[in-house]
């Protein structure tokens, strides 16, 4: 199976229901594994197989239901024209259907009508005026309810329709038909205000929508804003100025002061201070010199250098972040399954209590008029538009300050998940430390020198991609040591490396290795305790059988661990530390930052394993992890954090990854969780709130004891409020500090 997952624009949704309809249609496509619909995103993240079905195919389906799937990529250029033209068709539309809805206000209204020329009291004119705003102004109605209608499926534009065309209809009636109305025993009195009001409020109340949606996506925008626009490459020696697009993995770049650095790569020579906190929210510049990573749309401050290109296109870093982010802001969130739910059955709900609402005026009351205000009122109340924007919109301007922060979240499952953990599992190296550990002692135990240990560990070490195994091979470098080469090669996970280096057989690492080969370490344990006190990794060497010697790395602690493990103490989160290190070794470390617990002499494979214990427990876990025998832990956690200076596997298992390399980016990921899930739930309440309540007033249930009804104009300026009040309150957390 060729599976392929992409997103796709939606046009023409509007409200919770419009996203169910178009999402079940999806997923009913033959070949369609998976379908996610956002309406704050107006977009759908579609997941199916390629040899079953086509793009146009998943359009055909949503088309099926009124809507319309765009197939046709756009630029961003384009996106913003057509959304400006979006803007200004609703703000024309707002501007003559209120114009004309006052106008015809003005000559109907009690209490206003005395004010009024006698032309506005004309209901000829009345009916004249209200024409453009039922049909010009109020067609995107009709274009959504009747392809919805046809295959038996209703949303938040059927309601408007229904509503506004029975109140236009009764009033053309009475126009055009006065004697039939009177021999009823009516007063023949239109309401074109009603049905002229309600679609102009509504109108409004999508325009300010709309603008404020716009507005949830603002980090996306400044992310691919930051990107440079040329780069100067060196070619045949000599230096030109070509499009991004242009630039070649492997070409010379230059980058001079004050210029943003084009695409990412390597430092050939030259060094200079770099402003990354685009991407890292890190302030402070980077000391960059030869052969350091620089990143794409960095900015360079003070020297100028030149670098290889290594990553161009949708490969580099910012463009894998504004994927990862959009994909984020595309994704569902399990709290919102509740409202999908509701919304499923919410339209067709308010279609009977409308219905209901008509006969019990009617019937028992006996009021025409009151039965199709009221009905008209419930029609127009009713707004699932709150209730789809309720989460969506919380989730994108969530994601969105997190990667503005350095913090990138892979989906809404994940940062909902994040604000119940309960404990954190921190990997020692490359986590809470800085993963670049230094060769502090080498220390001889019979007749071989130091130098010469330290070459045959080196040259064993070659082979091994472990941090300690690199801190020995640059020592040895260092000292300017001639490093040979090594046969029959294996390293020994958890344990060490073996080797023959020359005509010697070689065995490296820690006392699990030598117990496994039966080397007596009973001589140097006074010496391993005094250097493991100290925080320092021993690595035993053994030439032939024969205890040679031992070498102690250190690895230095990130300023930011203790600050970092501090700040998830006072939110009341446990915190862990995990390693392979031995316990006196562990405990060296673990005491400086400030953890208590600590799982020691922990293999590789066995970390996994670790996280499940303490899940068991009833704890929410979260681990914190770089390397690539991190990312089984990270994946089998409730919520898995990697380094962004680790390595790709270890992002790609995790469902957070902190760009930057501060520790406290772990406790803000999970503030940023709390108080992103705090508005989400406001957001619901005040959605189902309003319906709960609102609903029945429109019915009528407060006419018996306060002679109070419904206005279905006041109905539609509720019905528009509640849906900008909960993006606004989305945008909010724009301005909450993590």
């Amino acid at each position: 199976m060729t599976e392929v997952k992409k997103s796709f624009p939606i046009k023409g949704m509007h409200c919770a229901s419009c996203v169910r309809v178009t999402e079940r249609a999806l997923k009913k496509t033959l070949g369609v594994k998976d379908a996610v619909v956002n309406l704050a995103s107006e977009k759908a993240t579609v997941t199916y197989d390629a040899d079953n079905c086509t793009p146009q195919q998943l359009a055909e389906s949503i088309a099926k239901t009124g809507y319309t799937l765009e197939l046709e990529e756009k630029t961003d250029t384009a996106i913003k024209e057509e959304k400006r033209k979006e803007l200004r068709n609703l703000r024309n539309k707002v501007i003559v259907s209120l114009g004309l809805g006052c106008l015809i206000l003005w000559g109907s209204f009690p209490g206003l009508i005395q004010t009024s020329p006698a032309f506005l009291q004309n209901f000829f004119v009345q009916f004249i005026l209200a024409i453009p705003v039922q049909f010009w102004a109020g067609f995107a109605f009709y274009r959504a309810t009747i392809p919805a209608l046809k295959h038996r499926t209703a949303n938040m534009d059927t309601l408007v329709a229904l509503g506004t065309t029975v109140a236009f209809g009764y009033s053309a009636i009475v126009t055009l038909f006065p004697q039939f109305v009177k021999q009823a025993g009516i007063e023949p009195m239109p309401y074109f205000d009603v049905a002229t009001i309600v679609i102009g409020l509504i109108l409004l109340g999508r325009y300010f929508e709309a603008k404020a949606k716009g507005q949830t996506s603002e980090a996306i925008k400044k992310l691919i804003g930051l990107q440079a626009k040329t780069a100067r490459i060196v070619r045949d020696g000599k230096e030109i100025d070509v499009p991004l697009d242009q630039v070649l993995v492997g070409d010379t770049v230059r980058v001079r002061p004050g210029e943003k650095i084009p695409v990412d790569g390597v430092i050939l020579e030259g060094e200079s201070s770099v402003d990354e906190s685009m991407i890292t929210g890190e302030s402070i510049p980077s000391d960059k010199t030869k052969g350091d990573t620089v990143v794409g749309a960095t900015m360079n401050k003070t020297g100028t250098f030149t670098y290889k290109a290594t990553k161009v296109g949708g490969d580099s870093m910012l463009a894998q972040i504004v994927k990862l982010v959009q994909e984020a802001q595309g994704s569902k969130a399990p709290i919102q399954r509740l409202a999908d739910i509701i919304s499923s059955y919410f339209v067709p709900i308010v279609i009977m209590l409308a219905f209901v609402t008509f006969v019990i005026w009617y019937v028992f009351v006996g009021s025409l008029l009151l039965a199709l205000l009221s009905t008209v009122a419930v029609l127009i109340i009713a707004c699932p538009c709150a209730m789809g924007l309720a989460t969506p919109t919380a989730i994108m301007v969530g994601t969105g300050k997190g990667a503005t922060n350095g913090i990138l979240i892979k989906d809404a499952a994940s940062l909902e998940t994040a604000h119940k953990i309960n404990t954190i599992i921190f990997d020692k190296t490359g986590t809470l430390t800085n993963g670049k550990p230094e060769v502090t002692d080498v220390i001889s135990v019979n007749k071989l020198k130091e130098d010469e240990m330290l070459r045959l560990s080196a040259s064993i070490e070659k082979g091994s991609e472990h941090s300690l195994a690199e801190a020995i091979v640059k020592e040895a470098e260092k000292r300017k040591m001639n490093i040979e080469s090594v046969t029959k090669f294996k390293a020994i996970a958890g344990h060490g490396v073996e080797g023959l280096v020359g005509k010697y057989q070689i065995f490296l690492g820690n006392r699990k290795l030598m117990e496994r080969e039966k080397i007596s370490l009973l001589s140097v344990n006074t010496e391993i305790t005094r250097l493991e006190n100290g925080g320092k990794t021993v690595m035993m060497l053994a030439v032939d059988g024969k205890l040679t010697g031992l070498i102690a790395v250190a690895d230095t602690v990130k300023e930011s661990a203790k600050e970092g493990i501090k700040a998830l103490q006072r939110m009341g989160i446990e915190t862990v530390m995990i390693t392979g290190d031995n316990q006196r070794t562990a405990n060296a470390i673990a005491q400086k930052v400030g953890i208590t617990r600590i799982l020691s002499e922990v293999l590789p494979d066995q970390k996994e394993a670790e996280v499940r214990k303490i899940q068991a427990e009833g704890k929410k876990v979260a681990m914190v992890g770089d390397g690539i025998n991190d990312a089984p832990a990270l994946a089998a956690a409730d919520v898995g954090i990697a380094m962004g200076t680790g390595t790709d596997v270890a992002i790609e298992a995790a469902d957070i990854t902190l760009i930057n390399k501060d520790l406290q980016s772990v406790a803000q990921a999970i503030n940023l969780s709390k108080k992103t899930m705090r508005t989400i739930k406001m957001n619901l309440f005040w959605a189902f709130g309003y319906n709960i309540i609102l609903i029945p007033v429109a019915m009528g249930i407060l006419y018996p004891f306060f002679h109070i009804l419904l206005s279905p104009i006041f109905a539609s300026v509720a019905m528009a409020s509640s849906s900008v009040s909960v993006v606004s309150n989305s945008l909010l957390l724009k301005r909450v500090k993590i």
